[in-house]
């Protein structure tokens, strides 16, 4: 029997179990190494500190596109996404083949598509990355998909560069190195492979033309635009870029009284998770009111309140 529906009965029937039996549920983070798994561990001490009727355990995924199906089939109760794949899973869109029993519990922070060279390098746009070689992150990751996209707008594909599936790390010290023209990658800021290259050689983004950007939002009304503050890789521009928010999914029949709950503790507590962790400081609750999918009545109810 799936866990999820262990989880239904456990949760129906706690009112007769003995004084401290608690839940425990399974939240999908990510690869150790990258900002998910922090901030899962973050949310997990949340509802282990406020929600008394469970426990929560972080644990290591393949991250934001398998979550979704981890939640659906009910291997998970909780995971963490980007609201562009939470959408793709909703509808049945590749890389996903048929609808998810998915529902929105919250937005966490944005991620942000950093599109970066060496500061003397002679690259400007996108175009001018014909031929040359770029690390685009992990095959089959989150930033391949964000990157053909930005290369569609532009007529353009893989086929025009020589792509590198490289780690982040990799891909940034293998800028830093001069053996890669570019890396691509999509995560919170301040992302940590940046800093690190960004400690030996300075570095600049690719911006979008501003027709560039309106395209791709009109068409993908789940991304917007950021500006980063000089402050956050020590840049001498205030680049704009692509940044998607990273959302929290539970299974569409969950009970809505445990999702509130576990909502609860989780967003009724941010100061103390922006204590312990910086990207969590850029989570804004209200963008939880905005998102591409339904929220889940449980977490509506949180939101919704006056």
């Amino acid at each position: 029997m799936r866990k999820l529906v262990i989880m239904f009965l456990a949760y129906v029937l706690q009112a007769c179990a003995p004084e401290g039996d608690q839940v425990e549920l399974h939240l999908g983070a990510a690869t150790l190494g990258g900002a998910y798994f922090p901030i899962g561990q973050g949310i997990a001490n949340l509802v282990n500190q406020y929600a008394d009727e469970f426990t929560m355990v972080p644990i290591v995924t393949r991250g934001a596109i398998e979550n979704p199906r981890l939640v659906s089939v009910g291997d998970i109760e909780i995971g963490m996404t980007n609201a562009d794949l939470a959408y793709f899973g909703y509808r049945g869109l590749s890389p996903y083949e048929s609808e998810l029993r998915i529902s929105a519990a919250g937005a966490l922070h944005p991620s942000m598509l950093h599109l970066v060279i060496r500061a003397d390098s002679d690259l400007n746009s996108i175009p001018d990355l014909r031929g040359r070689r770029v690390a685009l992150g992990p095959a089959g990751g989150t930033t391949v998909a964000f990157a053909r996209l930005v290369f569609n707008a532009y007529d353009m594909s893989f086929d025009d560069i020589v792509p590198s599936f490289l780690s982040y790390s990799d891909g940034f010290s293998q800028l830093g190195d001069g053996n890669v023209d570019a890396a691509f990658a999509l995560a919170g800021i301040p992302m940590a492979a940046v800093l690190q290259a960004r400690a030996t050689q300075e570095l600049r983004f690719i911006t979008l033309e501003s027709e560039i950007f309106e395209g791709i939002v009109e068409a993908n009304p789940y991304y917007y635009t950021v500006t980063l503050p000089t402050s956050v890789y020590d840049t001498l521009t205030e680049p704009t870029v692509l940044a998607v928010d990273n959302i929290l999914v539970v299974n569409a029949d969950e009970s809505a009284d445990a999702v509130f709950n576990i909502v609860n503790a989780v967003f009724g507590n941010l100061d103390e998770l922006r204590s312990t962790n910086a990207i969590a400081e850029q989570i804004n609750p209200e963008q939880s009111l905005s998102l591409p999918i339904p929220l889940h009545p449980g977490a509506a109810r949180y939101f919704e309140q006056p």
